[in-house]
């Protein structure tokens, strides 16, 4: 071989390499992660995000929501209603709601279970991080950004309206009530913290953490919806605001409750304040279901006096007790809105609701919270009975570049009927715009009927 031919074929292998280096690269993104609870199969399910295009595939083995269906006899943990994941990511939390006699002929107490996550991308085993009182029916659970509080809401068991409180005032083991644990990001471990009796019926609930404007402390606020007034007020239709300090103890806010639309059934509270910025604000927004449909209402934190719009100003007295003002009007949705999550840069609102089988989004406004529809207002959720929304992103909050995808978990039921397979819905959404994809893209979770999810 001589000199030149030697050089030319270097370079050509060179070249080659190249090519191939380029096509592996321009294919190969890293992966993200999704864990779907099968309520159908009793076991969590691992998923790999394909983050060029949002789609699916499993990895690894699945694990058990529920180890005491091993047991002799087996003992059931009733539906898996929340999951969610720490700031560390590397531990997942999933609330099990219990067993209770008004709804089965046996009781079993709700539990919250602990789950690591591993390199592979599955989870561990699960151990029991804490177990709610015997007969409670466990609704929902969320935790602060530190991820050192963890809050779950229970509607307690076999109340009468006399109960809570009694005649005399006081509230008994069986009212439903907030349960809060302390938690240290990256362990399973959950220590009980403090208990707040409720003598309404919560549906839901969402925590914050913000520093006001002039300010250098921050401040929690805890959000919980309510259906249900077990005292002769009956003012059924609540928003209650708790602050909640270091050790977890709640304090319910001067002013609170304040009435929403009619069976309010979700909550999310959205700070739309940029780093280093002070134009925004703290509002909170409440999915309600009315006799005919759907609505989403807004309200606002009072942190500054002067804040609001439409004739609602924030006073110095509304500002000292975090009260609440309207936000915009009441904004119409589908029928039974559910579910609700906020995209990375808190500008884009996302509801899914159950009774439509569709996905709601809007924009928000970050002076004044004021929420507008997408283009397209809505998309089919892609499956029937849709349960739960998880938003994964690869923009690390940064809207000039990266990929964000909204996942559906749909049961396949309907009203308590059985409407086919359970699906996955996925939709990209605008990192700008936060528009979501209206193809029909989805998984076919043969597993059975999604419930809970959470991704990272």
């Amino acid at each position: 071989m001589s000199k030149t031919t030697g050089v030319l074929v270097l370079v050509g292998l060179i070249a080659l390499s190249m090519l191939l280096l380029n096509c592996g690269s321009s294919s190969s993104r890293p992966t993200g992660l999704l864990f779907v609870a099968s309520e159908a199969e009793n076991y969590i399910v691992s998923f790999a995000i394909d983050l060029n295009t949002g789609a699916l595939s499993q990895v690894g083995l699945t694990t058990t929501t529920c180890s005491t269906l091993f047991q002799t006899p087996p003992v059931a943990c009733g539906l898996a209603v929340q999951m969610l994941l720490d700031p560390t990511k590397s531990v997942a939390f999933l609330l099990n709601q219990g067993l209770s006699s008004s709804t089965s002929t046996a009781t079993v107490a709700p539990t919250i279970y602990g789950y690591t996550v591993n390199s592979q991308g599955n989870l561990s085993t699960p151990t029991t991080s804490q177990t709610l009182p015997l007969g409670d029916t466990a609704l929902a659970m969320t935790e602060t950004s530190d991820g050192s509080l963890l809050f779950v809401i229970d509607q307690g068991s076999s109340l009468t309206p006399t109960d809570c409180p009694t005649s005399g005032g006081t509230y008994g083991s069986d009212c439903p009530s907030i349960q809060v644990f302390s938690a240290t990001p990256g362990s399973t471990t959950l220590t009980a913290a403090s208990v707040y009796p409720l003598n309404r019926m919560p549906t839901a609930l969402s925590v914050l953490t913000f520093t006001p404007p002039n300010s250098s402390s921050a401040e929690t606020l805890l959000f919980v919806t309510s259906n249900l007034d077990l005292t002769s007020a009956h003012n059924d239709n609540e928003l209650s605001v708790f602050t909640v300090d270091s050790s977890g103890t709640l304090t319910e806010t001067y002013g609170s409750p304040y009435t929403t639309q009619v069976n309010p059934a979700s909550v999310q509270a959205v700070n739309t304040v940029l780093s280093g910025q002070t134009v925004g604000g703290i509002f909170i927004y409440v999915g309600a279901q009315g006799a005919v449909s759907g609505t989403v209402s807004g309200f606002q934190v009072c942190t500054a006096q002067g804040q609001g719009s439409n004739g609602y100003n924030c006073t110095p007295s509304q500002v000292a007790n975090s009260q609440l003002i309207p936000s915009g009007s009441p904004t119409q949705a589908g029928s039974d809105p559910k579910a609700m999550v906020v995209d990375p840069t808190n500008s884009f609102l996302y509801v899914a609701c159950t009774g439509s089988n569709q996905v709601f989004g809007y924009s928000i406004s970050a002076g004044n919270g004021t929420l507008t529809k997408l283009s397209p207002a809505s998309v089919p959720s892609q499956g029937a009975g849709p349960f739960a929304l998880a938003m994964h992103n690869s923009t690390n909050g940064s809207p000039s570049n990266g990929y964000q995808f909204l996942y559906v978990s749909n049961t396949g039921t309907s009203n308590g009927t059985a409407t086919g397979s359970g699906t996955i819905g996925i939709f990209s959404a605008g990192v700008t715009s936060g528009s979501l994809s209206t193809s029909s893209n989805y998984y076919l979770f043969t597993d059975g009927q999604p419930s809970a999810m959470a991704a990272k």
